[in-house]
């Protein structure tokens, strides 16, 4: 039942990476415009040669033929503005950064946002309710990039404990993560709140307390397995976005990410360098949409049998 599961959730994201391609790839070649429409005095002649030579004077569908043909060679062709470099290195440039200060806020989201989490909805209607869900508001309420300078400011400007830019060592990324990861804290401890608030209301505990469980093994054992399942469907998307970067966080801080190239990328009409950062976001969401689907078939037997 489970591997038959599994070979079901697999088809499906292999079909939906497929179609995700196709699609950007045809929206991208229908939009007005070109790659090579912002070059300055450039003839006929030299276009038609920088079209062969980037393979785009083909019918659309051979195009679309060959790009699929490469892809299959993990081959994600030239960049057309950053000539010296092939879109894959620049993704191998900017992957790695943006990975670290993607999986360093996610880390700091998931202790602080389910450690906050569970706490209110242990107390919830107590003034550490309050407190705690007073808090989540305002880091819900400040975005990236309010949050990024005034954490330069404090802590690199005025008291000087950590670097305002870079990314060097470890500590470069202490406030890019804070401030990437502050708002997905207040997002999964509302969340975790609301989850363990309903479980705690649910008879099966009540049942629990009366055969002397003790209170440790009922949060263990019971409520935080309960009161997780809504944030994993929640996290799946979550964890894509931060892992692949951010476009704000990384500007404030001066990180090197692919967060910069995807923007570059679409003004530039740069098609091999937006299609391939496409394709790192859509398989990182689909990813971590597969691994959600298996988490929820192992937590609960029932989704198994539906998928």
């Amino acid at each position: 039942m489970l591997l038959r599961f599994l070979l079901r959730r697999l088809l499906f994201t292999a079909l939906t990476f497929f179609v995700i391609v196709s699609a950007v790839f045809f929206l991208l070649r229908a939009a007005p415009g070109g790659p090579f429409d912002g070059e300055r005095h450039i003839t006929p002649e030299i276009e038609a040669n920088l079209l062969a030579a980037y393979d785009m004077d083909a019918p659309l569908w051979v195009q679309y033929g060959r790009y699929l043909s490469k892809l299959l060679q993990a081959d994600l062709g030239p960049s057309f503005k950053q000539k010296d470099f092939t879109v894959n290195e620049l993704i191998a440039a900017g992957l790695p950064v943006s990975a670290a200060l993607g999986a360093s806020a996610l880390c700091l989201a998931l202790l602080l946002g389910m450690l906050l989490g569970t706490l209110a909805g242990f107390n919830q209607g107590s003034r550490l309710d309050t407190w705690i869900m007073s808090m989540n508001n305002i880091n819900l309420a400040l975005p990236g990039i309010v949050t990024a300078p005034l954490l330069v400011l404090a802590f690199a400007v005025i008291l000087g404990w950590l670097p305002a830019a870079g990314s060097g060592t470890f500590s470069h990324f202490i406030l890019p993560s804070i401030a990437l990861g502050l708002p997905l804290s207040a997002q999964i401890a509302r969340m975790m709140r609301g989850g363990v608030a309903a479980t705690l209301n649910e008879p099966f505990l009540r049942t629990a307390r009366a055969k002397g469980i003790s209170e440790l093994r009922l949060v263990v054992r019971h409520v935080l397995p309960s009161a997780v399942i809504p944030l994993i469907s929640f996290m799946a998307p979550a964890a894509a976005a931060l892992l692949t970067g951010s476009v704000v966080v990384e500007q404030v801080f001066d990180l090197p990410g692919i967060g910069r190239y995807f923007v570059e990328g679409a003004l530039n009409r740069d098609y091999t360098l937006v299609m391939g950062l496409t394709i790192v976001f859509s398989l990182a969401i689909l990813l971590f949409n597969f691994l959600a689907d298996v988490l929820y078939g192992l937590i609960d037997p029932r989704i198994r049998a539906l998928g």
